[in-house]
């Protein structure tokens, strides 16, 4: 009994080990858990383009989106690809906070991190005809009238562009934050709601302000980043520039099924500290305005786990924390 024990160890190690040399043997499937034009689905695609073009991956990479319930739909669709080497998704912030307001059951522990890879930031934008010029204009009108202000995004209800915008507003001294009204927009529908005066402000990421701000249909009045950023943002202020003592980081990271063979976390940590290194990568970092922040798996997971706590308190500040 105890040789065939044995052997059968013997066995499922030489399988690890050829599955280890000759990962991965087939296509691999990447998947934005939103919509065309936002943040994850640039994310990913950039990502698959920088490992082809690097050969870094020399096996097709099929970009998939799958959006719905500010990610809600691909984080689920993740636990039926339990112990999946070829199945990666890219996640931020809504991951931990569908989780926190009760949207999903899962969290960011039902999935396996592999690498953060960059910092974005978010920014608040008006229509050029809007009447506000500041963020501060907009903060002092939530003030008077937390009903003035629509406010809109394209994360979920009590995810991160809300969420974004409500710390900033805490930090302004805006009282009553429920009563402020958010709109939640699928990708390609927030500029056109905001262009047509359906929201006075958008909510939402640097990237998807980038475009709309060059040709001149929107301002933008303040971004969330510690300092300026560089390009066609450089005029932008901070919102601690603004007088109002907040920042949001919007960290982006590649994450694997639960329980991936432990060879496919070791391939994808090696070869994505590879492709952070590259020049090709470089410039799209430079191109999209994001900041460099690799972080290796386990490291990853220890910052997540920090990171949770601290939208947690964020969250029963705000009264939207629908956990213990």
């Amino acid at each position: 009994m105890k040789v065939k024990i044995v052997l059968l160890i013997i066995s499922m190690l030489l399988v690890t080990t050829i599955f280890a040399e000759t990962y991965p043997a087939k296509p691999l499937n990447f998947i934005a858990p939103g919509g065309p034009g936002g943040g994850w689905d640039t994310t990913i695609r950039v990502v698959a383009q920088v490992l082809k073009e690097t050969g870094l991956v020399t096996q097709p990479i099929v970009v998939t989106n799958m959006p719905g319930g500010g990610g809600g739909v691909g984080l689920a669709h993740m636990q039926t690809k339990k112990g999946d080497p070829y199945t990666i998704i890219v996640f931020s912030p809504p991951l931990l906070l569908i989780n926190l307001t009760g949207q999903t059951q899962y969290s960011f522990k039902d999935l396996t991190p592999l690498a953060m890879l960059i910092h974005d930031y978010g920014a608040f934008a008006v229509s050029k005809k809007s009447k506000y010029n500041s963020i501060t204009e907009v903060m002092e009108a939530l003030k008077k009238d937390p009903k003035s202000v629509r406010v809109g995004g394209i994360s979920a209800f009590g995810s991160m562009d809300h969420i974004q915008f409500l710390i900033a507003a805490r930090a302004a001294g805006v009282t009553n934050l429920k009563d402020i009204t958010y709109v939640s927009f699928q990708e390609g529908e927030h500029l056109a709601a905001l262009l047509g005066g359906h929201i006075d402000v958008l909510s939402t990421g640097l990237a998807e302000v980038t475009t709309a701000l060059q040709t001149g249909t929107i301002k933008v009045l303040a971004i969330t980043s510690p300092q300026r950023v560089s390009g066609a943002l450089a005029t932008v202020p901070t919102l601690k520039e603004e007088g109002i003592d907040a920042e949001f980081v919007n960290w982006r990271g590649l994450f694997g099924p639960p329980e991936m063979p432990e060879y496919a976390v070791e391939y994808w940590i090696n070869t994505l500290s590879k492709m952070v290194q590259t020049i090709e990568w470089e410039r799209v970092v430079a191109k999209y305005n994001w900041t460099k922040a690799f972080m290796p798996g386990k490291e990853f997971m220890n910052y997540l786990e920090k990171v949770n706590e601290d939208y947690k308190v964020v969250l029963k500040e705000l009264g939207l924390y629908k956990g213990e």
